[in-house]
């Protein structure tokens, strides 16, 4: 056994210990926390979608306080300009030259605050960003941090005012994670924590949070991309992204519902999801309930519904949920 391999258990008992923390803060959203960490070993982007209330920035800022990485948080704005995110050249006329003082894209954690209210150049400029983890400014390239992951939010509320996201935009996202409302136990316990705050006005700050290395995240990716996934699991996967691109063979009328299919970056994002959860379950293997629990965040922004289904009332969410029930498990 190689020392990768002896550091696995080490790792989990690391991942573990974080995901605990990260429920201790956000009360009635595992699945959000899990798609949180999923992201983070599957060095994918994350956009979380949810009404205003319900920890979405909360959430990802205490993952970004429990990572030894720097964190920059930007709100999203109608005014907001590219320079504002990627950063600008300044002239120095002591030097008689310009210089690059870059911007908040330059940290390894990103939160980009209701992001669908950016216009279509900052759109453009993160885009290339997430897609290629470089900015251009003028005639020059800039490599961004090893690690760098976007996590974005924005409400499905309050739509006035706010610039939807482009498909190829939408298609760099690893995950498109929806939220809803806690349960009667989840609020009560909320309630509770929030009392006990107040009352100890209790103040998190970073000396009071274990932080994770960098070097434990990589570590981790490296263990995810050793799980075996069977050769008939690996068939499934790819006959529901192929699904989505032509379902006829299970179903005419599910498949002119379907516009647009999953591209190739789809089954890899559903691959890689389906390995980062079942390492964080402390599997050495990915099984088929893997891939169905983690298929709607992956492909319910990159299955675009027909303009009949539309009217229909179908969305990608829906158009997921009728392919997981017509391709046959393996």
């Amino acid at each position: 056994m190689d020392s990768r391999s002896d550091d696995v258990p080490r790792l989990h008992d690391a991942f573990r210990a974080l995901r605990e923390s990260l429920s201790e803060t956000i009360v009635g959203q595992a699945a959000l926390v899990e798609r949180l960490l999923i992201a983070l070993l599957a060095d994918g982007h994350l956009l979380v979608e949810g009404a205003p209330g319900l920890a979405k920035t909360t959430a990802i800022r205490a993952l970004a306080a429990r990572l030894d990485a720097d964190f920059a948080r930007v709100q999203f704005t109608p005014d907001l300009l590219p320079a504002d995110l990627t950063g600008t050249e300044v002239w120095r006329p002591q030097d008689g030259r310009f210089e690059f003082q870059p911007g908040p894209i330059f940290h390894s954690v990103l939160l980009a605050d209701e992001i669908n209210r950016a216009p279509a150049k900052v759109q453009s400029a993160l885009l290339e960003a997430m897609g290629e983890r470089q900015v251009t400014v003028g005639r020059q390239t800039y490599p961004l941090p090893a690690l760098f992951l976007v996590m974005a939010t924005q409400n499905p509320i309050e739509q006035e005012g706010t610039f939807p996201l482009p498909e190829a935009q939408l298609d760099r996202f690893l995950m498109y994670v929806r939220i809803g409302y806690p349960d009667a136990s989840a609020e009560t316990e909320i309630l509770r924590l929030a009392r006990e705050r107040a009352r100890e006005n209790l103040q998190i700050t970073a000396a009071t949070i274990t932080k994770m290395p960098i070097e434990d995240v990589f570590a981790a990716r490296a263990a995810v991309l050793d799980l075996h996934v069977a050769p008939q699991l690996e068939r499934y996967l790819i006959e529901l992204v192929l699904a989505s691109r032509d379902a006829k063979r299970y179903d005419a009328d599910l498949a002119r519902r379907i516009a647009w299919g999953a591209s190739p970056r789809g089954s890899i994002a559903l691959e890689r999801c389906a390995r980062a959860r079942a390492w964080l379950a402390g599997r050495d293997f990915v099984t088929p309930d893997d891939v169905r629990a983690i298929a709607p965040d992956v492909l319910r922004h990159r299955v675009l519904p027909s303009y009949e289904a539309t009217a229909e009332g179908w969305d990608g969410e829906r158009l997921v949920a009728a392919l997981l029930d017509k391709v046959p498990l393996p």
